[in-house]
């Protein structure tokens, strides 16, 4: 297999360009399936909730096991690309993340689970980083580089949502545990091709501000468990609070640690550039509303409306391909309507999907309150991704690279961690209130059903304030002056494909 696949290769050193999309094709591969695990799972939360006994609330850790650690560790993943070479780096994330995988389907409690979703997570902040700067350096700025970036922005926002229709099918027809290992043959044939087809990047010298690593997970880490502590046990809970004022002194640190690293994890020059910090923090806001929706209307579908796992799977396949589709139309939109205008554009049906969703009670039907939605989120988010992702990444010097590319995921991860937090924090309350106050004349699975609906919709309520306030940063702080692509593109050093 190996010896046919080296022939394969140097038969197609004379087609650098091939060779350009098979490296692309290969490092897509594996984000995908970074992507997918952190949605494949939504679907088979009610099963492992019983499998191995974990509260409603707590539930959300096997979602936030994985972001957390894939998100407060992305930084110094894209750091140690730079240093040890982003092939090298990628290589290991992808090995850690296949092992951590296996362990995880063969988890027999909720602990040994968790502690495989959080050594996911750390594979996956290795690997990332490395695709997305690979991907950078190896395509030119402009047409082509937006083309390569329209195609990582659909396996992104494509991937997310494909993961909630294959967690389904793998759930109804084998078992949740198929979930993760599914990963293990992908992530071995990815570990396997790798080497033959992209090259190894020169690595600068340079030390790791471990310091700032530990820091930034830690003050996340905190802020999240407050508001999922809150979630279960209310707003006063000595524990969540300290969690929260344990977070503010973490952050704290942790900006005083990166403004006076020689080498930071984090350069905070980054931030200097208005439009670029106002791409991320629209980001954040973004996802934290979406990573919601995936995790509560998967819930709605099959605790409230009572679709079994592989209905509600393909009852996600309208928004999957929505997404796919428009993040294709995207990149050739961009020079023609302009970049801020897309994603103005693209923001009105997002935000119009969320308050829709904020509508939702026991009587709501998949035709009449779930597939409308459905559709302008898609829509609405295919448009937006490419040209944010492209505000983020315009005019980062070469060495700012990997970092810059790392902070566009950390702000897609850290957003969804955040993000599930708060929304599950309100969605108790909220939940806690309806039980407080039943409905007359309701049987009492007729009322746990309102119940849960009344928490799910209050907290798509809270997803479209964040998204309305997403599309606010946009309109204030993104400047289109350098988004859109130019006709004469200069390479950078950094070879993407392996060298003839």
């Amino acid at each position: 297999m190996l010896s046919s696949l080296r022939a394969r290769a140097a038969q197609s050193s004379s087609q650098p360009s091939s060779r350009a999309g098979v490296a692309l094709a290969v490092m897509l591969s594996a984000q995908l399936m970074i992507i997918l695990d952190a949605t494949v799972v939504s679907i088979a939360l009610p099963h492992i909730l019983t499998s191995l006994h974990f509260s409603t609330t707590s539930l959300s850790w096997v979602m936030n096991a994985y972001v957390l650690t894939f998100g407060g560790l992305l930084l110094l993943g894209g750091r140690a690309g730079d240093i040890l070479g982003r092939r090298r780096v990628f290589l290991a994330g992808i090995a850690l993340f296949t092992v951590a995988s296996l362990a995880g389907g063969l988890s027999t409690s909720a602990g040994l689970l968790l502690a495989a979703r959080a050594v996911q997570g750390v594979g996956g902040a290795l690997a990332a980083p490395a695709v997305l700067a690979l991907i950078v350096s190896g395509f030119p700025e402009g047409r082509e580089r937006t083309r390569a970036l329209g195609i990582y922005m659909g396996v992104i926002t494509g991937g997310s949502s494909l993961g909630l229709v294959l967690g389904g099918v793998i759930t109804e027809w084998l078992s949740w545990r198929w979930v993760l290992f599914i990963n293990v043959p992908i992530g071995a044939a990815v570990v396997a091709i790798t080497p033959l087809f992209v090259a190894e990047t020169p690595h600068q010298a340079g030390r790791f501000d471990l310091a700032g690593a530990v820091t930034s997970t830690a003050g996340v880490a905190s802020l999240v468990y407050g508001f999922v502590r809150a979630a279960a046990n209310g707003w006063g809970d000595r524990l969540a609070l300290e969690a929260f004022g344990a977070s503010v002194v973490l952050l704290a640190v942790f900006l005083a640690v990166e403004s006076r690293a020689r080498q930071p994890i984090t350069p905070l020059r980054l931030f200097a550039d208005v439009s670029r910090s106002g791409s991320y923090a629209a980001r954040l806001l973004l996802i934290a509303g979406m990573f919601g929706v995936f995790y509560f209307l998967s819930q709605f579908l099959q605790r409230v409306a009572g679709f079994s796992p592989l209905r509600a799977g393909l009852a996600f396949l309208p928004l999957t391909a929505a997404l796919f589709v428009m993040s294709r139309m995207s990149p050739r939109l961009m020079p023609k309507v302009g970049a801020k205008p897309l994603m103005i554009v693209g923001m009105l049906p997002a935000i119009a999907s969320l308050a829709w969703l904020s509508r939702v009670s026991p009587a709501t039907g998949y035709w009449s309150g779930v597939f409308g939605p459905m559709m302008l989120l898609g829509v609405g988010m295919g448009l937006v991704f490419v040209p944010l992702t492209t505000a983020s990444l315009a005019g980062v010097a070469p060495a700012d690279s990997g970092a810059a590319s790392s902070m566009v995921n950390v702000m897609q991860q850290v957003g969804g961690a955040l993000g599930l937090a708060v929304l599950v924090a309100v969605y108790g309350t909220a939940s806690r209130d309806a039980a407080r106050h039943p409905v007359a004349g309701l049987s009492a699975a007729a009322q746990g059903r309102y119940v849960l609906a009344h928490g799910m919709a209050s907290a798509f309520g809270l997803a479209a304030i964040l998204a309305a306030c997403s599309l606010l940063l946009i309109i204030a702080l993104i400047r289109t002056r350098r988004l859109v692509p130019q006709r004469a593109p200069v390479r950078e050093d950094e070879p993407a494909v392996a060298p003839r």
